[in-house]
């Protein structure tokens, strides 16, 4: 084989309106007008990642909780519990923490949250949320999908999605999407399909808890 078929394929770059960073404060350049994702490219922890795989192997169905910051974790646990889902300490303080990290972000003084076992194609069409942010973390299985703003303009014109450049966020990479309730220029996702391959996701989703809830 030639040194040539050897040479890695170049990654495509990262678009200007995607802010990326190995810390959690890259999140806060969601704040940015012309930032629609941003992502904190993060590993799991082999406890939190075991964890994570349990759930996703031995939990079904899902568990919604609207809590102020401070609560988020308990209010979890005790969904979790009631459910009859199997313990999971290190990821429901890391739900906690996301909690706590993602409300001032979000300028919300309580979050929803929902944690999901994922056996399908949910979200499986290329979407804006009706949202001002969301926060979308995969701690098991496939993360979600995204397109360019260009790629996003091209689906829209009629374009086909295998002639596109769908981008992929890893698992535990944690991602704030700007929804179409705070910008005209929303990030376009979809979650990733995988309905009849056996493949299973654990999919945590924070949104502002709305007044009133």
């Amino acid at each position: 084989m030639s040194a040539l078929a050897l040479a890695p394929v170049p990654s495509p770059a990262i678009p200007s309106h995607v802010a990326c960073g190995a810390d959690a404060g890259c999140l806060r350049s969601i704040a940015d007008p012309a930032v629609n994702l941003a992502i904190w490219e993060r590993a799991l922890t082999p406890v939190l990642a075991d964890e994570a795989e349990a759930l996703a192997r031995h939990a079904d169905g899902e568990v919604r909780v609207t809590a102020g910051l401070g609560a988020a974790a308990r209010g979890l646990a005790d969904a979790m519990a009631a459910a009859g889902w199997p313990a999971a300490p290190a990821l429901i303080d890391d739900v906690g923490a996301l909690a706590a990290l993602a409300g001032p972000v979000m300028t919300a003084p309580a979050v929803d949250l929902r944690l999901a076992i994922v056996t399908g194609d949910a979200c499986r069409k290329f979407h804006a949320d009706y949202v001002p942010l969301r926060l979308i973390t995969s701690y098991a299985g496939a993360g979600s999908q995204w397109l360019s703003n260009d790629d996003a303009a091209a689906l829209a014109a009629g374009a086909a999605t295998g002639d596109l450049d769908i981008r992929q966020l890893a698992t535990g990479d944690v991602a704030l999407f700007k929804g179409r309730l705070l910008s005209d220029a929303p990030i376009i996702h979809r979650s990733p399909p995988i309905a009849g391959t056996g493949a299973r996701r654990l999919v945590l989703v924070i949104n502002p808890a709305v007044a009133g809830d």
